[in-house]
């Protein structure tokens, strides 16, 4: 830390912990960090990355039933839905750094389906939280398996965590790979390996 840096932390008001913004508390960080917030690469960083953050963790001010509830449809239809390579980023809660992937989500519906699109916003609406890879999938599935009450569902996510390829080992090109299956999903073998080629499989 240079004396300067010293300087203007020492001079700083002392405010109340709980009526500081984000932004203002970034502008300690960055101060502590040996930079100057004041300069112009600098300056309007604090305010972006409150602005940022507070999108990147929206998810803690949703309702997976509102998403889910106003979307259910009666349709006579008992074989497998799959929505896959649906893309992911998110979080991690040890070191607040990215990471990045796909989500595939399949389930057999009993008396109702839910619309597509919706399966992507309930997996943003968990991945816009601090998270791990392995609660991130269990939520995703336990959510449908709550509102939607099919026969089964199963959740895979592959993801890139940036705290591996940043710092730590620093190994590049690793990938996570976790997966929740529910009802028939992890009951039957057949389902579930219908599931997993589905997933896999890749255009031509």
């Amino acid at each position: 830390m240079t004396k300067r840096t010293e300087e203007i932390l020492l001079a700083e008001p002392k405010l109340d912990t709980g009526e500081e913004t984000i932004a203002e508390l970034m502008k300690k960080i960055l101060l502590r960090l040996g930079e100057d917030p004041e300069r112009e690469g600098l300056k309007g960083t604090p305010a972006r990355y409150e602005k940022a953050l507070r999108f990147l963790t929206s998810g803690y001010g949703q309702d997976p039933a509102k998403i889910l509830n106003g979307a259910m449809f009666s349709v006579c239809y008992d074989e497998m839905v799959v929505v896959k390579d649906i893309e992911l980023f998110s979080l991690c809660e040890h070191h607040l750094l990215p990471f990045i992937g796909r989500c595939h989500v399949g389930y057999i519906p009993t008396k109702k389906v839910v619309g597509l699109s919706k399966i992507a916003r309930l997996v943003n609406l968990y991945a816009r939280r601090l998270q791990i890879q392995e609660r991130l999938t269990s939520q995703i599935a336990r959510a449908i398996h709550e509102h939607i009450s099919p026969e089964g569902v199963g959740v895979v996510i592959e993801a890139r965590h940036l705290c591996m390829v940043m710092r730590g080992v620093e190994k590049q090109h690793s990938e996570a790979v976790t997966s929740a299956m529910l009802g028939s999903f992890r009951d039957n073998k057949q389902t579930r390996d219908e599931f997993l080629s589905l997933i896999h499989k890749r255009k031509t």
